[in-house]
């Protein structure tokens, strides 16, 4: 899903192939379940809001950078590869809340299941809701319950799913390209949504490390 993310300013096109191949994999991938680790552990020890509220924010602050050199080479279904997730998911967000809205209000129009009630959106919801959303998502990562909240990332995936892929068929008879590029925007959701779902198992496992 990462490729449906639109970078900040602080993070060029190339910072990717700058990571890829910097540094021993081996090394990278136990700095990034090191750090996952230890700033979950601390933050739930000692839960200060203010500490939460500078994580929720950072990269709003510093760029998406940061985080990305940290964890977004870690695999899908590991506790670095979990929290890497659920920062872009709130990326997306914040960077087109109006489309987005548009596309999740879809979603949940679609769909018939507890999805919604899942992910903890207001219905109808607009631009404002789903940045709301967004942002108690990440806090709730630190604050509550690791696996609600993948959970409730995960939930909000299959319902922008959903919306994409219905927005998507609207415009097949006069905008096919528009149509493909919300098709792969669906999948990309979707292949999220499942991450986030088995990282949430895997968690309440004690196996996601």
């Amino acid at each position: 899903m990462s490729g449906d993310f639109h970078k900040p300013t602080q993070f060029p096109g190339d910072a990717f192939d700058y990571l890829e191949g910097a540094e021993d994999p081996a090394q990278v991938s136990r700095v990034a379940h090191d750090t996952a680790a230890a700033l979950l552990a601390r933050v739930k020890e000692n839960p200060d809001p203010d500490v939460v509220d500078r994580l929720v924010a950072f990269t709003d602050v510093h760029g998406i950078d940061t985080v990305a050199e940290l964890w977004a080479r870690a695999n899908p279904h590991t506790l670095p590869g979990a929290l890497w997730r659920i920062y872009l998911v709130r990326l997306a967000i914040r960077q087109n809340p109006a489309e987005v809205a548009l596309v999740f209000q879809r979603g949940v129009d679609e769909l018939t299941g507890i999805d919604p009630v899942v992910a903890g959106a207001p219905n109808p919801s607009g631009p404002a809701e789903v940045t709301e959303l967004a942002d108690r998502i990440l806090r709730g990562a630190f604050e509550g319950d690791f696996a609600d909240a993948l959970d409730r990332a995960a939930a909000f995936c299959r319902i922008s799913a959903a919306g994409a892929t219905s927005i998507a068929d609207d415009f097949e008879p006069t905008e096919p390209e528009r149509s493909s590029e919300l098709t792969t925007r669906a999948l990309r959701y979707s292949t999220t949504a499942l991450e986030l779902a088995t990282c949430a198992r895997l968690w309440r496992s004690e196996t996601l490390a």
